[in-house]
């Protein structure tokens, strides 16, 4: 039992994130308003769009936020259970160009559709209409955060990011034992490498697998032609020519030697093509080319323990598949020392 409890852990990790992954509703929130723009000193009617809204009549509050004044809707008709209109008088002299729309709603909690109002004439600040606080509304249970293009694709981040993580894991480990192979010439080392790069290969095609997937619903196409992308692409088959440099050597010393001289370097390329490469050009991935990272700008304090734990529990599963390609390594080793002898 002592050497199961961590892959009775990674499975445990994996099943629970998947199914809060799949299970856990998206957060309601406000994705459209119209019109985008409104004149101060004037009455005007905003028709806001919900998400995962539940809107009743009576229930349902709306505020513009401007420079830390909010101004309160005088009243809103609720159309059905995610489209509201609310009329408001936008008063002159308010400090901003943009104003974020406020709508609080029973179940819902309070939704921020930022910069969501254009007010084409600044001042001072207003001095009627507003006010400085607004009530605080409470969502009902836990949900993941609703993000513009993503929605419930969001969901995908638990098992398309582990995957790279778990590979990248992986090849660490085969850049390790090839440096020990340089080093000192053991075969096991050598099998080792070669198995931490066979298993590492799988989550390689699993990302890039979720990743088409999720292009396809937030871009609109299997594959675009972006450095991210490409780069994992590339790093895949830098690492499927580590698998035929092996098979194409008879001679099991020298195998092992220009294996490991390759594995270094090919592990140099991963970096440069994974880390490097895509934050120096545009980028349409998340993290890079100028666009904000995850950990900035979804996982929020609801996504992050599913998050946290799919990535724990998928590299457990890397581990325990080595783990078993290693053992099936040393068994190889016995037989063919026997066979020899």
């Amino acid at each position: 039992m002592k050497q199961w409890w961590w892959k009775l852990l990674a499975a445990t990790l994996v099943l629970a994130a998947s199914i809060a992954a799949l299970r856990v509703p998206i957060a309601s929130a406000i994705v459209h308003a119209e019109p985008s723009t409104l004149r101060p000193g004037e009455r005007h009617e905003v028709l806001f769009t919900g998400y995962n809204t539940r809107f009743a009549p009576g229930e349902v509050e709306a505020y513009l936020e401007n420079g830390g004044q909010f101004v309160p809707a005088g009243r809103v008709d609720v159309i059905d259970s995610t489209h509201a209109r609310m009329h408001v008088f936008v008063p002159a002299g308010l400090r901003e160009d943009m104003s974020d729309l406020i709508v609080i709603a029973a179940g819902s909690g309070s939704m921020r559709f930022t910069d969501a109002i254009h007010n084409p004439v600044k001042g001072s600040g207003a001095e009627e209409n507003a006010q400085s606080t607004v009530p605080r509304g409470k969502r009902d249970g836990y949900a993941f955060p609703t993000r513009s293009l993503l929605y419930e694709s969001i969901r995908n981040l638990n098992f398309h990011v582990p995957m790279w993580f778990t590979m990248m894991m992986l090849q660490t480990v085969a850049l390790v034992l090839s440096i020990r192979v340089l080093r000192s010439g053991a075969e096991l080392h050598d099998r080792g490498a070669a198995a931490a790069v066979q298993v590492s290969l799988l989550f390689a095609v699993l990302g890039l697998v979720t990743g088409s997937i999720w292009a396809r619903a937030t871009w609109g196409g299997w594959w675009t032609s972006d450095a991210k992308l490409n780069g994992a692409a590339v790093t895949t088959l830098i690492y499927l020519a580590y698998l035929v440099l092996r098979g194409s050597v008879a001679d099991h010393a020298k195998r092992a030697r220009l294996a490991a001289i390759y594995n270094v370097f090919a592990y140099v390329l991963m970096l440069l093509f994974i880390m490097a490469l895509p934050r120096l050009n545009d980028s349409l991935h998340p993290g890079n080319g100028g666009n904000p990272a995850f950990s900035q700008y979804d996982l929020d304090d609801s996504l992050r323990p599913v998050f946290y734990a799919a990535v724990l529990g998928w590299m457990g599963i890397g581990a325990w598949l080595l783990d078993l390609r290693y053992r099936l390594a040393r068994i190889e080793i016995r037989h063919e020392d026997a066979r020899i002898r």
